[in-house]
Formats: structure tokens, C-alpha cells, sequence
């Protein structure tokens, strides 16, 4: 059976990381990001999701059967937002018609701040412009046949705020009862929950919802202090939330039953277990903190 030809828009993080599992299963695969085209062990090209004109005609084949959305915000603000991902769709849309779409949008649409459990029926109160423009994409990808995926925060190796800080002795715990929930996902993990979604064919899939979060959420508490026990450093001091945080302050967990009724399962049930079983992510964030050599 021949495998779908994708479009991976958004090279970054986790684009890069999916485009070469992608490739390494064998799928078709190109990549596309805004600077300048060159290969890798498959074809990156030079576009941008804001312009339609920019993309359409580079590509090796004459028009993909699936789009993989993962183009970064590159932490922009709401017109941002509006460009790259609801008017990024809609380019993506007019450039392929019937082609359907995977978008990876964000478990912060979920505003919601008592520590109840959310699922993908769950109300969607976010308390920010950002996150109701999320939605607005999620609703474009859906309509069209495609998949929103809202992941929750993604670490990895070279990237965990949470472990970088308690290493380079810069952590604090919010002074605040309760301690909020920090809902997070390996990158790896979100990159194979799409492969996982693929392979299970997307149309099975069309107009779905999927929150892709891992098994175990934690409080902040409970992260630092077992970050503290696992590397013998204290455990950090308390400290008054800070008021900009760039998602809000939202006190949740984040239900995964829904991706894992489809046969998706983490490969990292919990960041600890990551912490524990990758050996790439503590070293990786023990390199970024000692900087060049």
C-alpha cells in the first residue's frame, strides 16, 4: 500500500523531529519552513504558511494528501496568531482543496482554574485572545476534514523550563494553595501520536479533537520536589506567582482518554519517568546550561 504524501508546515521543534520519524516510516515527506531551502534525508523548502503565494508551487509532488500544521507563533501575539495559524490554515486550505489538515494547537484553551479534570468536551474558557484564536483554527482543520490535536507543553531534550531551572538553581514554587497542575508531553511522544493518527488513517479521524498529554499530571510542588529528591538539590524556595505568565494561570488536568481509546500510548507516561529513562533530556539540559565549551 502506498503511504500518503505530507506536508510538514513548520520545521522547528517538533516539525523537525516528526518530518525525520516521518521519513524514517517511510512516508513521503517534505518539510517547510521560512528560511531557505536545503536537505536533509528529505526535501525542506522555503515558505510561509501567511502567504499563499509562497508555497504552492515548490513543492516535489503535485499536491500533498495530508498537512501537518505545526508552525510556531514564535511567541508573537494575537495578530501573530491570526497569521500563522487561522489565516495559515485557510492559505493552506485554498492552496489544496480537500487535502485534509492536522493542526497541533494548545491544552490552554482550557481556562479552567478549580483542578477539575478536562476532556475534549470540556468547556473552552480561555482568558486570553491567543487562545480563542486557537480555537478559531482548531475550527477551520476540523471543518475541512482534518484533526486538531491540543497539546500540552512539550519537553524534550534541549527544552524542559521546569528541569533547567531546578538545575541551574533559578526554580521557585508559587506561595499559592493549591498548587496548580503542569499537564505536559514529551516531544516524542506528540511527535508519535500523530505519526500513531496517520498510520490509523486520517479520514477515520475526520473532524476530530484529541487533547495529547501524557499519563501522570503533576503539581508544580510535587514536580520540583521530586526533581529535588532525584538529583539530591534542595528543594526551591516559595515564591509569589509571577503575574506574566505568557499561558495565565489556569489549575487543570488534562484527560488523554480519548487519543488512548484509539490505541495511542505514551511512550513516556510521566516526566519523571523521562527524567529517569531519557538519557538525551538531562543531559542535554546540563549542555544548554554550561554553554559552549
Amino acid at each position: 500500500m502506498q503511504l500518503p504524501r505530507l506536508l510538514v508546515v513548520g520545521h522547528g521543534y517538533l516539525g523537525s523531529h516528526l518530518a525525520g520519524e516521518l521519513h524514517a516510516a517511510g512516508y513521503p515527506v517534505v518539510a517547510m519552513h521560512r528560511g531557505e531551502s536545503f536537505q536533509e534525508t528529505y526535501p525542506v523548502i522555503s515558505g510561509d504558511v501567511t502567504s499563499i503565494d509562497s508555497f504552492r508551487d515548490d513543492l516535489p509532488f503535485s499536491a500533498p494528501d495530508g498537512i501537518i500544521h505545526c508552525a510556531s507563533s514564535s511567541r508573537g501575539g494575537p495578530e501573530t496568531y491570526r497569521s500563522v495559524f487561522v489565516e495559515g490554515i485557510g492559505n493552506l486550505q485554498g492552496a489544496f482543496p480537500d487535502v485534509p489538515v492536522i493542526f497541533t494547537s494548545s491544552t490552554s484553551v482550557y481556562g479552567q482554574t478549580d483542578g477539575s479534570v478536562v476532556d475534549e468536551s470540556s468547556e473552552t474558557i480561555p482568558d486570553r485572545e491567543t487562545g480563542r484564536l486557537l480555537l478559531e483554527a482548531e475550527a477551520l482543520a476540523r471543518a475541512g476534514g482534518g484533526i486538531a490535536l491540543r497539546l500540552a507543553g512539550i519537553y524534550g531534550p534541549g527544552r524542559s523550563v521546569h528541569l533547567k531551572k531546578l538545575l541551574e538553581g533559578t526554580a521557585t514554587i508559587e506561595d499559592v494553595d493549591p498548587s496548580r497542575f503542569l499537564n505536559q508531553i514529551h516531544r516524542d511522544d506528540a511527535a508519535g501520536a500523530i505519526v500513531h493518527l496517520l498510520r490509523t488513517g486520517i479520514s477515520a479521524h475526520r473532524g476530530a479533537l484529541f487533547n495529547v498529554v501524557d499519563d501522570t499530571p503533576l503539581t508544580q510542588r510535587q514536580c520540583y520536589e521530586a526533581l529535588a529528591a532525584h538529583f539530591g538539590l534542595p528543594v526551591p524556595p516559595l515564591a509569589p506567582p509571577d503575574p506574566d505568565r505568557k499561558r495565565g494561570w489556569t489549575h487543570k488536568i488534562v484527560s488523554n482518554a480519548a487519543l488512548r481509546a484509539t490505541g495511542w500510548a505514551p511512550r513516556f507516561p510521566s516526566f519523571l519517568s523521562a527524567v529517569e529513562e531519557d538519557p538525551r533530556l538531562v543531559r542535554s539540559i546540563r549542555e544548554s546550561i554550561a554553554g559552549p565549551a
